[in-house]
């Protein structure tokens, strides 16, 4: 369940160091490692020097592959354009240390882009394009970018913006509307001019942005260092590697600006000499074609995915037998649907990872992915990943637990992020003073070292893999003047897996407030994925002496209510 992310956090809201727990001394540590041994990660590196370091051992093999048109960019030509694209970046005044916006559905210029702020120095933020314009705007200004990539389609979602009016770069892709370049001006830079620059393994290359376990999004600093080491954890050592072959072409389904799709997807498959088929977004006829049509091998997908590859008819008219993985992340897979698939490609090796975008993104993956057993065990979400620490802490206590004892997961290593952009309580909230990052996640380790997600501390709203922070949610509810308080929380979904629910307490003097006005007052303002599926009406919401509202007593209710 790689969760972003994934989300890809941390079980207690951001608070000041004296509301964090006490924490065990490590000699009380209950540590579990990999099944695999350690490998030398080197990791004191720029991160596209990494990706390409075997570049001249497949030069002319695929890297890229349009699905649209089958336009083909083989590793040299895609290090070339990385190349070029760097250099018209400096051209147009991005230097080392500012940010690169992305507003983009999957194309060869995102990963072009990507690449191209390493060279420079820079970072990446990138957003999901069907974000309202107030929505993407909170992360451009959060991130401080000075120049946005984008889709013609996308521009009117600028165009108010005071930034936009004073003369904002903005870039696109295809055909180049008013007041915006062609991506030509950076696709025809001159590849020797690229600055050279000192980049420190330190240095932020990639800005995601995530809500940790409560509050707003916030920009989760992934260094050089934290990317490499979370690439090498999955695709580098000497131990037999089923994961990702140079032979591999691996399915790009899932949107580059999740974390997911970013690192186990595009970077991991650069790194390994793996071809990257690129699809625009999902459409289950067009995916299950393009599967056919380039033999894909490898498919990263997320339970809503599993879901149509399991039960839609249709797919019974297609030919699957190339794929040999199936990962599954973003958010929980139930046994029964696993199983569903396992009929479906019963050739296939079926498996889940889990992690989080605060955390690289990766902490554990099927170890049917690097070696023998080659059954995954049903609902595992693997071993924890190389050159990583693991353990899981009582949730009152914060005492580690051993074996076969579910608590919260905390994970250490050179892969997490280096902190959240500006924001050093959330961090410290996040990380304590060991290194350990908390998850937020409740979860136990097996007697075969292998992890089990049961629950969650957080709360953040998995939908389809989607974050939806209840808090961002519940600020809209409030701002609505007939509306006194409210709560959101979770509701089971088959489809996609949770959705988020209101309570609502009108007020006084509106007492004739209704459920489709609620729900359209925030369909106007969010994306598609943070809509409201239910509201309920209540007197009250429930809250604890300090004041936090007590969503175990709502989803209880919710329970009851056989919802």
């Amino acid at each position: 369940m790689i969760s972003v992310a994934s989300p890809d956090v941390h079980p207690h809201e951001a608070s000041p160091p004296a509301a964090v727990p006490p924490r065990p001394s490590q000699a009380e540590n209950i540590i579990f490692r990999s099944r695999l041994p350690d490998i030398p990660i080197h990791n004191n590196q720029p991160l596209h020097t990494y990706c390409f370091e075997k570049l001249v051992e497949f030069a002319d093999n695929p890297c890229l592959i349009a699905g649209p048109t089958g336009q083909t960019y083989s590793f040299a030509e895609t290090h070339l354009l990385c190349r070029r694209v760097a250099a018209g970046l400096a051209d147009i005044g991005i230097k080392q240390g500012d940010v690169i916006f992305l507003l983009l559905q999957n194309c060869p210029q995102f990963v072009f882009t990507f690449i191209a702020a390493s060279f420079l120095g820079a970072a990446a933020t990138a957003a999901n394009p069907f974000c309202t314009s107030a929505e993407i705007h909170k992360q451009f200004t959060s991130s401080g970018a000075k120049a946005v990539i984008t889709q013609s389609m996308y521009v009117d979602k600028l165009r108010s913006w005071e930034e936009f009016q004073a003369g904002l770069v903005v870039i696109t892709v295809d055909d180049p509307a008013a007041g915006c370049l062609p991506f030509s001006v950076l696709s025809s830079g001159d590849e020797a001019a690229v600055p050279e620059i000192s980049i420190d393994a330190e240095d932020t290359v990639a800005l995601p942005f995530s809500s940790g376990t409560t509050g707003f999004p916030k920009g989760v600093e992934l260094t050089h260092r934290s990317l490499i080491s979370s690439i090498a954890q999955q695709v580098d050592g000497e131990n037999p590697n089923l994961y990702l072959k140079t032979s591999d072409v691996v399915l790009c389904v899932l949107p580059l600006f999740h974390i997911f799709s970013l690192n186990s997807v595009l970077l991991c498959s650069l790194r390994a000499g793996a071809a990257v088929l690129i699809m625009p977004k999902f459409e289950i006829g067009t995916m299950l074609g393009y599967i056919e049509r380039y033999k894909v091998t490898m498919a990263a997908v997320v339970p809503p995915l599993v879901l149509a590859l399991a039960k839609n008819p249709v797919v019974e008219n297609y030919n699957l037998s190339s794929i040999r993985i199936v990962i599954s992340g973003a958010a929980p897979l139930g046994k029964e649907l696993e199983a569903a698939l396992s009929c479906r490609l019963p050739h296939a090796i079926l498996g889940q990872g889990y992690g989080m975008t605060e955390a690289g993104p990766v902490l554990s993956m099927c170890p049917a992915f690097a070696k023998q057993p080659t059954v995954a065990k049903s609902g595992s979400c693997g071993t924890v990943v190389r050159n990583a620490e693991l353990k899981v802490i009582d949730l009152e206590t914060g005492f580690s637990l051993n074996r076969n004892k579910a608590g919260e997961i905390c994970i250490r290593g050179d892969q997490i992020m280096k902190g959240y952009l500006n924001d050093p309580e959330a961090t410290l909230a996040t990380i304590d003073v060991e290194g350990w990052l908390h998850t937020g996640d409740v979860g136990y380790v097996d007697d075969d070292d292998e992890v089990y997600i049961v629950d969650r501390v957080k709360e953040l709203i998995k939908f389809k893999g989607f974050q939806v922070p209840p808090a961002e949610l519940e600020a809209l509810l409030v701002s609505h003047p007939c509306i006194a308080d409210a709560a959101v929380v979770p509701q089971k979904d088959e489809a996609a897996g949770e959705v988020p629910v209101a309570f609502i307490a009108r007020s006084t003097d509106n007492i004739e407030l209704t459920e489709d006005e609620v729900k359209e007052f925030i369909a106007k303002q969010v994306v598609f994925y943070k809509r409201l599926h239910k509201v309920y009406f209540v007197h009250a919401i429930p809250k604890s002496p300090a004041g936090k509202i007590m969503r175990k007593e709502l989803r209880a209710k919710l329970a009851n209510a056989g919802a």
